[in-house]
Parts: C-alpha cells; sequence; structure tokens
C-alpha cells in the first residue's frame, strides 16, 4: 500500500471501531490488528489514538455539516427548509451510520472542530435568522427566535438518535411527523405565551 492508501485504511478500520466500542475500550494495539499492522505503523501516521480520532471525528463533521448546510442554503418556503433539513439528518444517519453513532457518544477527547452538540447549535444559529425574519412577518418577538431555533433543532437531532437505533418507521415518515410538529407548532404560535398553572417558586436552600 501507498502512505495514503495505508492512512486512509486506519481512518476506515478506527471508525469501525469507535463506532462499535467507544472512545475509552478502542486501543491502538485492536487498530493495528484489525489492519494486519504493527503499532508503530498506527502511530506514524497519527501519533496515537487521540490523534486517528480527532481526523475520525473531523471528517465525520464536515460530512454533516456540508448536508445540513446545503438544506438550508437552497432556499424556499421556510417548512421546505425545515422538511429538508429533517431529511438531510436522517439522511446522514442512514448513509454514515457508524459516523454517527462516533458523534454522538460521549469522548474525553476535546475536537478543534467541535462536538456534535457544537455543531447542532452552528446549525441552529442558521435556523435562527430564517424563524426571526418568519416572527416578524407573523407580528412575533424575533428577539425570541435564538431559543424556538434550537428547539427545533434539537427535537430533530434527539429524533435522529433515536431512528438510529430503531429504524422505523421509513426515513420519509419521520420526517413528515417531525415537520407535522414543527410546522403545525410554528403556525400556531402564541404572541405571548403564559403558563396554565403558575410556576413554583425555587424552595430556599
Amino acid at each position: 500500500m501507498t502512505a495514503s492508501q495505508r492512512r486512509a485504511q486506519l481512518l476506515d478500520v478506527s471508525r469501525r471501531l469507535f463506532a462499535e466500542k467507544g472512545f475509552d475500550l478502542t486501543s491502538v494495539e485492536e487498530i493495528a490488528v484489525r489492519a494486519a499492522v504493527s503499532k508503530p505503523v498506527v502511530y506514524e501516521h497519527f501519533g496515537g489514538k487521540e490523534g486517528v480520532y480527532a481526523v475520525v471525528v473531523d471528517r465525520e463533521i464536515t460530512a454533516l455539516t456540508d448536508a445540513l448546510t446545503g438544506a438550508l442554503t437552497e432556499g424556499g418556503h421556510p417548512k421546505v427548509l425545515v422538511e429538508r433539513t429533517a431529511l438531510a439528518l436522517l439522511t446522514y444517519i442512514e448513509e454514515n451510520t457508524d459516523g454517527f453513532r462516533i458523534l454522538v457518544r460521549d469522548s474525553p477527547v476535546a475536537q478543534a472542530t467541535g462536538t456534535f452538540s457544537s455543531l447542532i447549535g452552528d446549525v441552529a444559529t442558521q435556523v435562527e435568522h430564517l424563524l426571526a425574519d418568519q416572527f416578524k412577518k407573523q407580528g412575533l418577538d424575533p428577539r425570541t427566535a435564538p431559543i424556538y431555533s434550537r428547539m427545533l433543532v434539537g427535537m430533530v437531532a434527539l429524533t435522529g438518535q433515536h431512528w438510529l437505533e430503531e429504524r422505523s418507521p421509513k426515513k420519509a415518515d419521520v420526517a413528515a411527523h417531525l415537520v407535522n410538529l414543527a410546522w403545525n407548532g410554528l403556525k400556531g404560535l402564541e404572541r405571548r405565551p403564559t403558563l396554565t398553572a403558575p410556576a413554583r417558586p425555587a424552595r430556599e436552600a
């Protein structure tokens, strides 16, 4: 193998192991055994387990970011944007199951490219601007758009994690149900929502 081919092989092997076992339970020795190389070869290419993990996560973050950003930047009716975003996430999960498992696992390794939660926060920021424009048109307070955008994106992301394991119902049906709740909920927003029952005061320490 050439050096680039060996690097690609090690990344593929490591990706499968991190998805199966997580960061903590994966060792350089196991990566080397699966790839049929010696441990020094792994160290030579990545400097250790942290190095190969960082590259794997970076590639997955980039792939998911590209998919979600593409869904949001094509333009169109806001409801269509919600549909495309939901489908983009579910399609990524469908086609990159190992990658998504790695992204949603907790890891002690800090990544320069961020984590799944920070990626979802970035997507929510993009959605925030779309919601703010729609809120203005509907006479709603655009200053509340940041919290609504995080509710919306968080709902899609959490549903995606559930669908990762269940794979039922079908992807298009899951997206349709997501949009049903999200869009119909947004469409019926009250201008000044209040709680039906008053909130209880916090207990004194």
